[in-house]
């Protein structure tokens, strides 16, 4: 183990602060890049270093965070530079650490953006090989906000070092990153991932992190890291300046020590003087080291799923077993059909989605990863990734955002040996089979010894019994009446051993009349015996009601008797028994309900349909507006998060393509955006996002790109004529221009509506400068829009 590691079990250790606060202190200029001064001004920086280092700090990180490929032609060169100016400036100082910053790219990764998963693992795999050769002693992925891009990070340090790996992701005031991740998802995918330490950095000040620091506390086994900043920036003659003084900022990180940080340190705003108030304030309250968890969890990018309080049940309908209209799917590569599938079982009420493609002519190592793809663009509820091909569950284990449940492995060696590195590189949950190379055992006894044999060997490739999860085998009572008590014996026992169980109920009745019957007492009599899962139609209102009575059970609702009382009433009314033989529900057939669920392609095929039927006008306000208006509430309310909205405004977007060539130019609104990122800024993905948005609802957007100097902004609106410009800035280093862009358009015309938005921002400093709105996020820069065109 490594010695950071090694002492973080022994004492709280401490990251340096901001750079770009120090940067500007010493003469960093409006627009210019922090990174080039690792080549034009090393001593700066060393110098920077060292005054952290003086003021208590033990981990100082490399001023590395904006370098990437995409960004620098020369970025080996700006890498090792930085880490040459840190490992001098800690020469001779014990217990002080060099950590390689990573920061994100900038670019959004499919489905919502345009950079390939495994483009963006190169990409960081690039700076982690120069890093890893020049001598750092850990990484820090840092300032993430997309949990995709938090994998693809941390895959691309696995996989090119073998240094500790630290990461910390960024929140909003309502606990979730931009892309709709909490706390809780995201400790899962990164335990699973076997990161060193997790936790929060930057966004919020240090009062405002105090709750989500005591969630990761709750729910983390790893070190906590809290690095906040000094609070929100506002710029005063030309300078920014931050809420937060180094007193306030170090009273507040006491309560973030006593709530669980591990790790503390600051972001922007915070200074040598910062760091040193804090190490003083907290460097006597004892250390709390997070205690390992038994809880078994998987996860999507934004939601866990706990296996065992509770049954949970796990949708079949993806599964080409006895399915003829899904394997016709497969074969003609016909996604729609199955995200159908998947948005059916998860409005009814699945917690997990079993994802099967397995079929004799289908390829599974090229066909799973696509579906995975495809159903977690549009549904935010885990996956259950089913096959028996080691290549197939690899490819879609290393592209599933979140920490997946693996069906599955079993008592054969081999099997093991193919199935448990996938698990312990990428995380998740495996279903455990009990069976060997010699088959399917006929006593309950041998199934538990081969559990055990199981458990043993996973303890060997470091997976934790919480990850393991029992498939004791449900086998048709029509070939031996004893397999049903076979199997709930066996249930019970795992149970008794403080194991979870799983089960494909329906695999009881094969072969016999009045299936539903059958299934619906086999599962109640399997909740009884402690079964952690089932593997069912979630649209059988019968399997749904014997769950929701055993769930009334266990919550003291009902007693024991009146439970099998009412299931054996849920199995004489065949009113109720039939509801699940009938198709789950409609698929997806408006243009508004296509939208609304992201379904793109299903979107373009419904509107060619519909362009030949009706008015374009009328298709725009009776579907199109309507659904965006439903998604855009649904986002407000915080039910969607951006990736889901994201989806949305790719389907209407494309959609109005589509109905644009259809309306005469004397109908077309003609209402227009000016959209920018000012002088001196590269960051684009929020301008990238309220684009998008805006040609969701109509509006004809001209993107001027990012770094655009005011003269040329001005250019445009002589140029285009529209009467709303949008302005965006993310570093507080370029609000000066953005200021000065604000003066210059006005001075042009004074009656032009400026919009402003970006993280730096606020409704307070942008009256100062002028501005006519403040857009907070893209849905509010679309409503602004609206009204200036009303």
């Amino acid at each position: 183990m490594s010695q950071i590691l090694n002492l973080l079990k022994k004492k709280r250790l401490y990251f340096d602060g901001g750079m770009g606060s120090m940067l500007q202190k010493y003469g960093l200029r409006v627009g210019e890049l922090p990174e080039n001064w690792n080549i034009e001004h090393p001593d700066v920086i060393e110098k920077i270093h060292r005054e952290y280092l003086s003021s208590g700090a033990n981990i100082i990180t490399t001023n590395t965070f904006g370098v990437n490929s995409l960004k620098h032609d020369d970025y080996e060169k700006l890498i090792t530079c930085a880490v040459d100016c840190a490992k001098r400036a800690s020469v001779g100082i014990n217990d002080t650490f060099v950590a390689f910053d990573i920061g994100p790219i900038g670019k959004f990764l499919r489905p919502i953006g345009d950079l390939d998963f495994e483009d963006a693992v190169e990409v960081f795999a690039k700076n982690v090989r120069v890093a890893t050769a020049c001598g750092v002693d850990l990484i820090i992925i840092e300032t993430m906000t997309d949990s995709y891009e938090t994998k693809a990070a941390v895959l691309a340090a696995k996989e090119n070092s073998t240094l500790p790996i630290f990461v910390t992701n960024v929140y909003d005031e309502y606990g979730k990153t931009l892309t709709g991740s909490d706390p809780e998802s995201m400790i899962a995918m990164l335990e699973g991932l076997g990161v060193d330490a997790l936790g929060i950095n930057c966004s919020l000040g240090p009062d405002k992190m105090l709750p989500l620091i005591k969630r990761y506390a709750k729910a983390s086994s790893m070190p906590i890291i809290c690095n906040p900043n000094a609070g929100l920036p506002t710029v005063i003659d030309g300078e920014a300046s931050y809420s937060i003084c180094p007193e306030e900022f170090a009273e507040y990180c006491v309560l973030l020590a006593k709530s669980g940080a591990n790790i503390l340190g600051g972001c922007c705003g915070t200074t040598p003087d910062y760091i040193k108030m804090l190490v003083e304030r907290t460097k006597d309250i004892p250390l709390a080291v997070p205690q390992a968890s038994s809880d078994t969890i998987v996860s999507s990018f934004s939601h866990t799923v706990n296996i065992g309080n509770y049954p949970i049940l796990i949708g079949e309908r993806i599964n080409p077993t006895g399915k003829s209209k899904l394997k016709q799917a497969l074969r003609e590569n016909n996604i729609n059909y199955i995200l159908d599938e998947g948005l059916k079982q998860a409005d009814a009420g699945a917690h997990i989605l079993d994802v099967n493609v397995g079929s004799p002519e289908i390829d599974e190592a090229k066909m799973l990863p696509s579906v995975v793809c495809a159903l977690q663009s549009i549904c935010d509820i885990p996956l259950q990734l089913d096959s028996n091909d080691p290549k197939a569950l690899e490819k879609a284990m290393r592209i599933y955002n979140g920490k997946p449940l693996i069906n599955s492995v079993n008592g054969d060696a081999e099997s093991m040996d193919a199935i448990f590195p996938l698990v312990k590189k990428y995380g998740g949950v495996v279903i455990a089979l009990t069976l060997n190379e010699y088959g399917i055992p006929e006593t309950p006894q041998e199934r538990i010894a081969i559990a055990k044999t199981i458990l043993a060997k996973a303890r060997e490739y470091g997976i934790e019994n919480k990850n393991i999860i029992f498939d004791p085998l449900a086998l048709p009572i029509a070939t031996n009446q004893d397999n049903a008590r076979i199997t709930l014996e066996c249930i019970k026992e795992l149970n008794a051993l403080g194991y979870k169980t799983s089960l494909g109920v329906s695999n009881v009745s094969f072969g016999m009349p009045d299936r539903e019957a059958i299934n619906v007492s086999f599962f109640s009599d399997a909740l009884l015996q402690g079964l952690s899962c089932a593997i069912i139609n979630p649209s059988s209102q019968a399997m749904l009601t014997a769950r929701q009575l055993f769930a009334d059970l266990l919550d003291g609702k009902i007693d024991i008797s009146e439970y099998k009382e009412s299931i054996g009433d849920l199995c004489d009314d065949r009113s109720k028994v039939d509801m699940g033989k009938k198709e789950s529900s409609k698929a997806i057939v408006s243009l508004k309900e296509a939208i609304v669920n992201g379904l793109t392609e299903r979107a373009i095929e419904i509107t060619d349909l519909l362009i030949s039927e009706k008015d374009p006008i009328e298709i725009i306000n009776t579907e199109i507006i309507p659904a965006l208006n439903e998604v855009g509430g649904s986002f407000e309310k915080r039910i969607i998060y951006l990736p889901q909205l994201l989806n949305s405004a790719e389907c209407s977007s494309k959609a109005f393509s589509i109905i644009k060539e259809h309306i005469p130019a004397s109908e077309a609104n003609g209402n227009s955006v000016i959209l920018a990122t000012v002088k001196g800024d590269i960051h684009d993905i929020g301008k990238n996002i309220v684009k998008l948005l805006l040609e969701s609802y109509g509006f004809t957007v001209y993107d001027l790109g990012k770094d655009v100097s005011p003269e040329a902004i001005l250019e445009a609106v002589k140029k285009y004529g529209s009467r709303l410009v949008a302005l965006s800035a993310l570093m507080t280093t370029t609000l000066p221009s953005m200021e000065s862009t604000i003066s210059l358009l006005k001075k042009h015309d004074r009656n032009l509506m400026i919009m402003v938005g970006g993280a730096v921002l606020t409704e307070e400093y942008s009256k100062m400068i002028g501005a006519d709105f403040y857009g907070k996020d893209a849905l509010s820069a679309v409503k602004i829009a609206a009204s200036v065109y009303k």
